[in-house]
């Protein structure tokens, strides 16, 4: 039963994934991946939220398969992140891709302190 809840997350995170990075890199006229920013800052946020509602006893193990391994495991890319960061690099644009490491982690982080806060002010 567990692995079917991360298959089913995982279902609906990948191709989110891919339809929200192209959303939003389409809409910006830059090298810096936007979308793959996106996509692992608002996985964080969901993440944070669910575990502080996991651990408030407001959402069950299930929920966090389904929802934290499955869709926020298919959501996020460390490995996409990687690689862009790597390319801009590679292809001159290191400070685009400075920005790109030090803004993912710290968005990134701060997206999931900042679930797990919401989760405690909706569920102490």
């Amino acid at each position: 039963m567990n692995w079917l809840l991360v298959v089913a997350g995982a279902a609906v995170g990948a191709p989110l994934r891919f339809l929200t990075d192209r959303l939003v890199q389409s809409r910006h006229d830059s090298v810096f991946p936007w979308g793959t920013f996106t996509v692992n800052v608002a996985g964080s946020l969901i993440l944070g939220l669910l575990t502080g509602a996991v651990t408030a006893g407001a959402a069950s193990p299930h929920v966090q398969l389904l929802l934290g391994t499955g869709l926020c495991g298919a959501l996020t890319t460390y490995s996409t992140f990687s690689y862009e960061t790597l390319r801009l690099a590679v292809d001159g644009a290191r400070f685009y891709a400075a920005a790109n490491a030090v803004a993912s982690v710290v968005a990134g982080l701060g997206a999931a302190f900042a679930g797990v806060a919401c989760a405690r002010g909706l569920w102490g």
